[in-house]
This record gives C-alpha cells, sequence and structure tokens, in this order.
C-alpha cells in the first residue's frame, strides 16, 4: 500500500507541474504564453487551429490523470 501512494503521489505532482505549463500555453484574450511560441504568428496562416485543439487535448489527458490520481489517494489513504 505505501509504495502505491508514494507512487501516485509523485505521478501528482508531475501530472500538477505539467497541467500548470499546459494551461499557461493556452491562448487567453490577449494572447498567453502560446504567443511567445509562435501561436499569434502562424494564426494568421490558419495553422494554429490544429495546435490549439492538440494543445486542448493534451491539457484534458493531463487533467484526467491528475483527477485520477486525487481520487485514487483519496480512496487510498481514507482507508
Amino acid at each position: 500500500m505505501d509504495i502505491a501512494v508514494i507512487a501516485l503521489q509523485v505521478l501528482l505532482v508531475i501530472a500538477s507541474l505539467i497541467l500548470t505549463l499546459l494551461i499557461l500555453l493556452h491562448r487567453g484574450k490577449g494572447g498567453g504564453l502560446s504567443d511567445l511560441f509562435g501561436g499569434g504568428f502562424s494564426s494568421s496562416l490558419g495553422g494554429s487551429s490544429l495546435a490549439e485543439r492538440n494543445l486542448d487535448r493534451f491539457t484534458i489527458m493531463v487533467g484526467l490523470i491528475w483527477s485520477a490520481c486525487v481520487i485514487s489517494l483519496g480512496l487510498l489513504i481514507g482507508t
């Protein structure tokens, strides 16, 4: 049980850091950090829609992993 809890805690920290980075990369009303990596330049060319969709998919996937870790830790520690 202890190894599973430690592994989930490590996975939760890694997922939290990646999720924070992915959220900061999203384009907000003012452009956001995605403009630093060419998001603002390629939006006029129509190529950023694929990049934004992939960024959305990665963010949702990491968010689901994060949620699963939180729920799993709650169930393991609560028992």
